[in-house]
C-alpha cells in the first residue's frame, strides 16, 4: 500500500500539529504493508535527505507557509498524480486544486480539514473566501474527510450534508524520563515550584485569549508561566510590555529544547489551554498525559477533547474561580488520553482508512 502525504512543512517534525501527526505515523507505528512518501519543502527543512524512518522524502521548493503555502500544496499534489494507492492530504489550503486532482488521479484521496482554518481572526476577506472554499472543494471531491474532533465533525455534517472519519491526534510523544537533577534546575532557572505554578505554550494570537489569561493572573498571586512568541505581532508586543511588570507572571520567549519544555510542562500544577478555534488541539491533548488539571477555554472543540471533565473559561472571572478552588484534579485527564489520544491507536485508525 503506497501513501503519499501532502500538506506539511515535512519530517523531522520541528513545526506544528500535521508535523507531528506525520512524524508519528512513521516508524514504529506504521504496518509492514504500508509505504509513505513525505512531501517535504526543500526551503524550510534543514536538510534534504532521502529518506527517514523508512518512509521516502521529496521536495518541493517553495516555503510550506505564509504566502507560498498554497502553491505548496499544489505543486506537491501534481508530484502524486501517479503511483500511489492513497493520498493523503494534510489541511485545505490548496484544495482548490481538487477537482483537477480527481480528475488526473486513480488515487482514493483522504483529506483531514484540520480546524475551520478559515474562519481565524489573523485571515482578511480574501484569504477566507479561498479557505472557505478551498474546504468546500476538499469535502466535494475526497473519498473519505477526517475530522479531528467531534466538532469539526458536526460542522461538516451540518455545512455539507457529508459523514467524514473522526481521527484526533496522538499525544503520548511528549512523555519522557528526565533526571531529577535537570527537572530541579529547570525549575530553579525559571524560579518555580513543582505543582505551585500554572503554564500555557501557544502562538500569541487573540483566539488563544492570550490577554485574558493574563488580566486573571495578574489579579493573584498564583505564578504564570507564558511560553510563547512575544515578539510576533503587536497584539503579543503589547501584552509583553503590560504584564511583564507583574512579579509571579514570566514572560518567557518560544522554547525549542524538548526536555526543559517537559519538565516545565509536566511539574506544574495547572495547566491553562486557552485555545478558542480549530478541533482538537496537540497541546491540549499533550498536556492531558501530565496528569495536571487543566482550565480550558469554553468551546466544544475542547470539551469534546476533555470529554467535559475539565475546567472551563468564559472569562477572567471565570478563571478566577477555578483558581481559587482547592478541588482541582487532573488525574481523569491521564485516563481519557491513554484511552483516546496516543499514537498507537492513531496510526491504526489511519491505516484502516487506506
Amino acid at each position: 500500500m503506497k501513501v503519499a502525504i501532502v500538506g506539511t512543512q515535512g519530517v523531522p517534525a520541528n513545526y506544528g500539529g500535521f508535523e507531528s501527526l506525520v512524524e508519528n505515523l512513521l516508524g514504529v507505528h506504521c504496518p509492514k504493508n504500508v509505504e509513505y512518501t513525505v512531501f517535504c519543502s526543500s526551503k524550510d527543512m534543514p536538510d534534504t535527505r532521502g529518506e527517514y524512518k523508512g518512509a521516502k522524502l521529496r521536495y518541493v521548493g517553495l516555503h510550506a507557509n505564509g504566502a507560498q503555502s498554497i502553491p505548496y500544496d499544489i505543486l506537491s499534489m501534481c508530484k502524486v498524480v501517479s503511483g500511489y494507492d492513497v493520498i493523503l492530504v494534510l489541511g485545505v489550503s490548496g484544495c482548490m486544486f481538487m477537482p483537477i486532482l480527481r480528475g488526473l488521479s486513480k488515487s482514493k484521496i483522504i483529506v483531514n480539514i484540520d480546524g475551520l482554518e478559515h474562519r481565524r481572526a489573523k485571515w482578511g476577506k480574501l484569504a477566507r473566501w479561498v479557505l472557505r472554499t478551498s474546504e468546500a472543494m476538499a469535502v466535494k471531491y475526497a473519498d473519505i474527510i477526517v475530522s479531528d474532533n467531534k466538532g469539526i465533525q458536526d460542522y461538516v455534517t451540518e455545512t455539507y450534508g457529508k459523514p467524514s472519519e473522526l481521527i484526533a491526534y496522538g499525544g503520548d510523544h511528549v512523555k519522557r524520563e528526565l533526571s531529577e537533577e535537570l527537572v530541579k534546575g529547570t525549575l530553579n532557572t525559571y524560579g518555580v515550584r513543582k505543582g505551585e505554578y500554572a503554564i500555557t505554550v501557544c502562538r500569541i494570537e487573540p483566539e488563544n485569549n492570550s490577554h485574558v489569561i493574563l488580566e486573571a493572573f495578574s489579579k493573584t498571586d498564583r505564578p504564570l508561566v507564558f511560553i510563547g512568541n512575544w515578539n510576533h505581532s503587536e497584539y503579543s508586543r503589547q501584552l509583553k510590555e503590560q504584564y511583564s511588570k507583574f512579579s509571579n507572571i514570566k514572560i518567557i520567549d518560544a522554547i525549542y529544547d524538548l526536555d526543559i519544555l517537559y519538565a516545565l510542562r509536566s511539574n506544574a500544577g495547572i495547566y491553562m489551554h486557552g485555545h478558542s478555534a480549530g478541533g482538537t488541539n496537540p497541546s491540549l491533548v499533550e498536556a492531558m498525559f501530565f496528569g495536571i488539571p487543566i482550565i480550558a477555554c469554553d468551546v466544544v472543540y475542547n470539551r469534546e477533547t476533555t470529554e467535559n471533565k475539565a475546567y472551563y473559561f468564559k472569562s477572567t472571572e471565570d478563571i478566577l474561580r477555578h483558581l481559587t478552588s482547592e478541588n482541582l484534579v487532573g488525574e481523569t485527564m491521564v485516563e481519557i488520553a491513554n484511552r483516546r489520544y496516543t499514537w498507537k491507536h492513531i496510526s491504526e485508525q489511519y491505516c484502516n482508512l487506506y
